[in-house]
């Protein structure tokens, strides 16, 4: 332990964003540039707990609490104070193929379960973690390193998101032969077309790793929809791979079926921010989508999370009139309720960057709480003019089920000339499911045991959100790095992968 009394000589502060009125000007990550020393003191306010709950990984009342990939994270926390950053990055890459990544998009369940944190401002992880492999990056640390052996074993990563890139990163590490296939013309999967660049840069962040991974030996095809390409059927890639990850993600969205729903202009979320982050890396981050944007138009978000966050800040970025994002839920409390104790996730209310962007802008929060969309309504030549919406609470219904319940005399109608649906995933498209004949959960999710990530068919497997339903960056990282042991035991009959 570093410093033992860093928590008490030093308060929290995290690596500070560009300013709102300055980042929305272009694309670019939000973050400005870290101070080494001051991350340096940051690492010292770790108490290098006797039972440290960061790195824990488990599930609290439904939601992450600690690290789900175990990160070392007091051991690297203590090498930054001590100025050792090499030491660190090694001790941080036992357990994350790609620290760049959670290192700024994940929410941070680590520091949610921080012990310092139960009395305390947590301690900085993610802006620890995140500075630690950017600096490997700059100082060159991380060099390619191809296996010396190949086991002669080939096997296909269906799906180039987190959970296929850890899985794929693990195989080739271990000696196998790897192709990853992607149906985008881009690898990353929702890393390069489900997150903006501001938050997650493409050039620089995604497609160094992914270069850096075809250095090592690892074969990216693009352009390919196993299943629906006469190239590649389900039968010709069984016949031509060992065995096969299937890591396709939960991509379909929850839809929204009101009067109105086909109304030109009512979009799903993730079609909006696929087609603005593809236009800006095709033409240089200059000028804006003419088939879907959000230039001076009244837009509404109707749900919340990270993909509602993301279309905010898209929108404001694009140049919308203004921007109203609609939560059916009630508002968050600004401290940790009864009912949500430490070391769960808190579930507190908080302004991430798309919000913090939008109130610089309008004066407030974009967000309304406790309000249901009622029907689109649309001009005369189907476009989209605004929504009637109405504030509701929550109630039981005769049979003890929460169902929202209007508030009388609060429908009213909202300008809308896009709307963007971010209200979730519902779990896997089907086609390739039923092409290999799967079997699924009640949730329409590939059956797969966790830790195991064998299906119904032999040599197949599923990890990530086709396996668990909808989550995080960070679970499906997780979930690539088990189905690839699991993987590499099927094919070798013992496994050394962690």
């Amino acid at each position: 332990m570093g410093k033992p009394t860093g928590f008490l000589d030093f308060e929290r502060e995290t690596i500070p964003d560009r300013s709102p009125l300055d980042r929305i000007k272009d694309w670019k990550e939000i973050h400005a540039d870290r101070d080494d020393k001051a991350v340096g003191t940051q690492a010292s306010r770790c108490m290098d707990c006797g039972t440290p709950y960061c790195h824990t990984g488990i599930l609290l009342s439904g939601m992450a609490s600690g690290c789900p990939v175990n990160n070392l994270i007091p051991e690297w926390n203590d090498l930054v104070y001590r100025g050792r950053w090499k030491e660190a990055l090694q001790r941080l890459r036992k357990t994350n193929n790609f620290p760049e990544f959670t290192g700024r998009v994940c929410p941070a369940p680590c520091e949610g379960s921080c012990v310092l944190g139960s009395i305390e401002p947590a301690v900085t992880i993610k802006n620890i973690e995140c500075s630690i492999i950017d600096r490997g990056w700059e100082e060159g640390w991380l060099p390619p390193h191809a296996p010396t052996e190949r086991t002669g074993k080939k096997v296909a990563v269906v799906g180039s998101g987190p959970a296929g890139l850890a899985a794929a990163d693990q195989l080739n590490q271990a000696g196998h032969t790897v192709t990853v296939f992607e149906r985008s013309d881009r690898p990353g999967g929702l890393l390069m077309y489900g997150i903006p660049n501001m938050k997650l840069d493409k050039t620089e962040v995604v497609e160094r790793r992914i270069k850096l991974m075809e250095d090592e030996g690892v074969t990216f095809e693009c352009s390919v929809n196993i299943g629906q390409d006469d190239t590649w059927t389900v039968e010709k890639l069984r016949a031509d791979f060992d065995s096969v990850i299937l890591c396709c993600g939960a991509t379909k969205p929850r839809d929204l079926p009101i009067d109105g729903r086909n109304a030109t202009g009512v979009h799903f979320a993730m079609d909006f921010l696929t087609a603005n982050t593809k236009h800006q890396l095709d033409n240089g981050f200059d000028g804006t989508n003419p088939d879907m944007n959000a230039t001076d138009k009244h837009v509404v978000v109707i749900g919340g999370g990270d993909t509602g966050t993301d279309c905010v800040g898209t929108s404001l970025r694009q140049g919308c009139k203004n921007i109203i994002q609609l939560e059916i839920m009630p508002q968050p409390p600004m401290e940790r309720a009864a009912n949500n104790p430490w070391p769960e996730w808190p579930k507190v209310y908080k302004m991430d960057y798309g919000q913090e962007e939008a109130a610089e802008i309008q004066g407030k929060d974009p967000r309304a709480y406790l309000v249901m969309t009622k029907q689109f309504i649309s001009d005369d030549e189907g476009k989209v003019t605004g929504l009637e919406i109405v504030d509701i609470t929550w109630g039981k219904n005769d049979k003890g089920q929460f169902i929202p319940q209007e508030t009388e005399g609060t429908l009213r109608t909202i300008p809308c000339d896009i709307a963007l649906l971010a209200m979730g995933f519902l779990g896997p498209e089907q086609e390739i499911v039923e092409q290999f004949a799967l079997e699924t959960d009640q949730r329409s999710n590939v059956q797969a045991e966790f830790e195991r990530y064998t299906t119904n068919i032999d040599g197949i497997f599923a990890a990530g959100d086709m396996r668990r339903g909808q989550s995080l960056i960070v679970w499906a990282i997780n979930e690539g790095r088990g189905a690839a042991r699991e993987c590499d035991r099927y094919l070798m009959g013992s496994t050394t992968l962690p």
